[in-house]
């Protein structure tokens, strides 16, 4: 039997979540080629599980491995995008809130930790250094956790 770890702890947080199917090895593999980033281990493991996560306010808590490169290679390209905020390329973003927010991984010089990015603002501040922490509270503290 396989493990299903990610399956097991989103099903522990919330029942009522519809699961996708996994991602495609090839769709995982594209994420790091385009994005020139290496995929941190635990998203990677994630997506070989599930092929993205919604809460039950319908939020893309983690992004299908298609959307992580539509989504970042638009973020990065987007002219506006250029001119009003600091550079993207060292972010994997892979997840939103309906209150406007995105998550996003950055490599740290201890590893990767997972930052919420703000529209408005351009802040940038670490919020978890866990996908497992993320997934917790996404699920068990609701939409605003992160401020």
């Amino acid at each position: 039997m396989i493990l299903s770890v990610w399956r097991e702890l989103i099903a522990d947080l919330s029942p009522e979540t519809d699961l996708a199917g996994p991602a495609e090895e090839a769709a995982i593999a594209e994420i790091e080629k385009v994005l020139a980033l290496p995929l941190p281990f635990e998203l990677a493991a994630l997506l070989r599980e599930v092929n993205g996560v919604h809460n039950t306010y319908g939020d893309a808590v983690v992004w299908s491995a298609e959307r992580l490169v539509e989504d970042n290679l638009a973020m990065r390209a987007e002219p506006d995008y250029l001119e009003l905020y600091a550079p993207f390329d060292h972010l994997v973003f892979f997840g939103d809130s309906d209150m406007g927010p995105q998550f996003a991984y950055v490599h740290t010089d201890y590893g990767p930790g997972i930052i919420v990015w703000d529209h408005e603002t351009d802040q940038r501040r670490l919020v978890t250094v866990s996908l497992r922490d993320y997934l917790v509270r996404c699920f068990t503290q609701g939409n605003g956790w992160y401020r």
